[in-house]
């Protein structure tokens, strides 16, 4: 059984910037909370396995970005939700979601994201990475490109926990952060 105290004093102060992630790479908090709580969850089970090779954040981040790309490879259309369009004429008709655009996101609450902190640099710097206009552009990214720009620009994680994070080489995601950067 992991020790419940120690798991909570390692990793709760990392869920307000995992939200920030997972927002970031799925543009609904809904969906960000939800895989958080997934997160969460492997983590916990996995505790007592963990071996710290990495940081308890890069360990997280890991989980994290695993199971958003895991919903994006499933999600291959994202419905809107209820209450955003006109209501269909016809009940039976089938459900379209968003085929090449991105049809909709959710604008994120500050206080959900963005960390306690007295430092006001740190709170400018991130609402600068959770700005509308730059969670739309990452949307059109391929799910692995978005994982690279967000884990490497957006929270500056070195090119080598970026690699052991997606399971690949540091040659790899350059040339990812390359392609996104062309995007």
């Amino acid at each position: 059984m992991p020790d419940s105290v120690g798991f909570a004093q390692d990793t709760q102060p990392f869920r307000r910037e995992l939200l920030a992630h997972c927002y970031r790479m799925l543009g609904s908090i809904q969906d960000a909370e939800h895989l958080v709580q997934e997160t969460y969850l492997r983590a916990w089970r996995s505790y007592g396995r963990f071996e710290g090779r990495s940081s308890v954040r890069t360990w997280l981040y890991q989980i994290a970005t695993n199971r958003c790309l895991t919903k994006l490879a499933k999600q291959s259309r994202r419905m809107l939700p209820s209450g955003v369009s006109d209501p269909e004429r016809d009940p039976d008709a089938h459900l379209e979601g968003a085929e090449t655009e991105v049809s909709w996101l959710q604008p994120v609450p500050d206080a959900m994201v963005i960390p306690d902190s007295a430092d006001p640099a740190a709170i400018v710097a991130a609402r600068e990475g959770l700005r509308l206009a730059l969670i739309a552009s990452l949307q059109y990214l391929p799910p692995r490109q978005r994982a690279v720009l967000v884990l490497r620009d957006v929270l500056a994680f070195p090119a080598t926990e970026v690699a052991v994070m997606l399971g690949t080489t540091t040659e790899s995601v350059k040339s990812a952060l390359q392609r996104a950067g062309r995007g």
